[in-house]
C-alpha cells in the first residue's frame, strides 16, 4: 500500500510504502499543545518507510525534553508532517497531511483522562457544511 501526502504550501511532498499498524487519536495536553486542537490524530507503522518527494530541507523536528513526545512540521507553512522516531524504527503520520483517502479507521482514543474539559458535549453543538455566516 502506498499513501501520498504533502503540508498546506505543498513545498514538502512525500509517499509512505506500507501499511499503518494503529490509528491513534490522542487527547494528551501535549499533542493538544502541538495541533492546537482537542486532540492529534496520528497514524503509526512500524514497517512503513517514507519515500520524500519534496522539501525534506524544510522540516523541522522538535523533540519534547525529557519525552519521547516529538512532531515535525514545515518551516515554511507550520504543518505537521511525518516523524520517524526509535531510530526510523516507527513512523507517525498526522492524519491530516495524507493525500490520499486513509485506508483504516481510527483505532482507539486514547489519553481521555487528559482530554480537554471543554470537549464535553461536542457532539451536540450546530454542524454546518460551510463556514457558518
Amino acid at each position: 500500500m502506498s499513501n501520498k501526502g504533502s503540508c498546506l504550501c505543498g513545498k514538502i511532498q512525500f509517499e509512505i510504502d506500507g501499511d499503518f499498524d494503529k490509528f491513534f487519536l490522542c487527547h494528551c495536553s501535549r499533542c493538544r499543545k502541538g495541533t492546537g486542537t482537542a486532540h492529534a490524530a496520528n497514524l503509526f507503522s512500524s514497517t512503513a518507510t517514507i519515500n520524500w518527494l519534496s522539501g525534506k530541507e524544510l522540516i523541522k523536528t522538535y523533540l519534547l525534553p525529557e519525552t519521547r513526545h516529538a512532531r515535525s512540521f514545515c518551516t515554511s507553512c507550520g504543518s505537521a508532517v511525518p516523524t520517524e522516531v526509535a531510530g526510523g524504527k516507527l513512523i507517525v503520520v498526522p492524519a491530516g497531511c495524507l493525500d490520499d483517502d486513509i485506508p483504516i479507521k481510527p483505532t482507539a482514543h486514547i489519553f481521555m483522562d487528559d482530554k480537554a474539559k471543554w470537549e464535553a458535549g461536542l457532539n451536540s453543538c450546530k454542524k454546518y457544511s460551510n463556514a457558518p455566516k
